[in-house]
């Protein structure tokens, strides 16, 4: 407990644009997030008061950066899991726990639990050897989906296998090299969508819109809310999916359930899980403007057990976009601003703090209004200004 303010401590392990942003909502809480960060120029610790430094997979800074702390939690899924299962014994409250984030850390573990539970999987297996991947292969058709059990993100870890000759050579360097790896059926998906719902230790869950997302060369760069087109009944299917898989697997705070939008051997909509996600995500930006509670507060909400806020719309159609770092033309961020400013003033600008580098997401900007068409011009042109400095 903070003794100047009477409120408890949260302190989240990374220092990223996902820090920046729960730090952000918490002082609307009264709250200053304690912050564990790798270096002063991460994008948390440009903001956060109170912040310390230190590897997010070294035990002695977790506890350091523990103490003090009534509930630690965490900006991505890289802290080991027997560091959280360490503290957690050592009377350190973490949410996630590490049961639960363990799904979110490890795709095979997340596949069998998945399937234990019912939930809409494609078809997979485990990869030993490069025969049993070849096998699958044959199975299910050509071209299918390789990926690294644990360490991928943003489309890393993850492979496009065209056939038997590519999947012996592939596999043969990735088990020799120690990846673990997990093979699935490609889905013949119609789109790729999300939601998000956050648990309390209480129990008590809130769901938000179903969105979708649109993905550029494995990184999500644009998110529609809510997903246009979604059949209403499909839509709460989801919803009620991702408040299952929270309460199943024990999840306080955030979950991010990434799904595919596929047809059923009838030909209707339906759904299967991509992967899960445990804290704030990219998926769910544009609650920040476009949602009574925004993902970010609703995390810190959750963590501390207190009640869930209100997940209505603030407005019929919203259209978050990322931001890439453009080529160097010798216009400053600033004077894009400028510009974005006079063509776009209804445009959220969101900045993380991050030196600009060519392909690299150092931002996003939110638009809000009631013609998809409309909106989803109005935020490319924002991004644009951003990227290029030109419409």
């Amino acid at each position: 407990m903070d003794s100047r303010t009477g409120l408890p401590v949260v302190g989240m392990v990374g220092g990223g644009q996902l820090a920046r942003m729960t730090h952000q909502a918490a002082i609307a809480l009264g709250q200053s997030l304690r912050v564990l960060a790798s270096s002063p120029d991460d994008g948390a610790a440009l903001v956060a008061a109170d912040v310390q430094y230190g590897d997010h997979t070294d035990l002695a800074a977790l506890r350091t950066f523990a103490k003090g702390c009534d509930v630690v939690t965490f900006d991505h899924e890289h802290v080991p899991n027997e560091h959280i299962r360490t503290l957690a014994a050592e009377g350190v409250t973490l949410y996630p726990p590490a049961d639960a984030l363990l799904h979110a850390q490890d795709k095979q573990v997340m596949r069998e639990r998945l399937t234990e539970l019912g939930a809409p999987n494609p078809v997979w297996r485990p990869v030993g050897d490069t025969a049993e991947l070849v096998e699958f292969g044959e199975q299910v058709g050509w071209p299918v989906v390789l990926k690294a059990a644990k360490g991928g993100y943003d489309g890393r870890g993850v492979w496009m296998v065209d056939d038997a000759t590519q999947a012996a050579e592939l596999a043969a360097t990735l088990l020799a090299g120690g990846t673990r790896l997990i093979v699935e059926e490609r889905v013949p998906l119609r789109r790729e969508l999300a939601v998000q719902v956050a648990r309390s230790p209480f129990g008590q869950v809130a769901a938000y819109p179903v969105v979708e997302t649109v993905q550029r060369d494995g990184i999500n760069v644009e998110v529609l809310a809510p997903a246009p087109g979604l059949d209403e009944e499909l839509a709460v299917s989801a919803q009620q999916l991702a408040i299952d898989l929270a309460t199943a697997l024990g999840v306080v705070g955030l979950l991010a359930v990434e799904l595919f939008e596929v047809r059923d051997d009838a030909g209707r909509p339906a759904i299967v899980v991509n992967e899960l996600a445990m804290r704030p995500h990219n998926s769910g930006h544009w609650t920040i403007e476009g949602v009574r509670t925004s993902q970010f507060e609703q995390h810190v909400r959750a963590v501390l057990d207190y009640p869930m806020g209100d997940t209505a719309l603030t407005a019929p159609v919203v259209v978050s976009a990322n931001v890439l770092g453009g080529e160097p033309d010798g216009m400053s961020i600033d004077e894009r601003l400028h510009h974005l400013f006079a063509a776009e003033p209804g445009a959220k600008v969101h900045l993380y703090g991050k030196q600009v580098r060519p392909g690299r997401k150092i931002g996003h900007v939110t638009v809000l209004g009631d013609d998809l068409e409309d909106v989803r011009a109005r935020a490319a042109r924002a991004v644009r200004w951003l990227q290029v400095g030109h419409e």
